[in-house]
């Protein structure tokens, strides 16, 4: 179990990251999957940018709230 929650620690660190990009991959699949949404398969790129991106700025802001 440690060895797990070292390579978790190294490559992840925060569970925020974790989950964040990992709903917005679900959520970019969605959109690559269903057909009614394939129109917007255009966004899927600048979607994801911006999804992480809000991720980043959370658990930042997350670690320099003064405690």
């Amino acid at each position: 179990m440690k060895i797990i929650k070292a390579v978790y620690d190294f490559l992840v660190g925060d569970p925020i990251i974790l989950t964040g990009v990992v709903v917005a991959l679900v959520v970019l699949a969605i959109l690559n999957q269903v057909t009614a949404l394939r129109s917007l398969q255009i966004i899927s790129g600048p979607l994801l940018v911006l999804a992480v991106l809000v991720v980043l700025i959370a658990s930042l802001r997350r670690e320099i709230r003064p405690k």
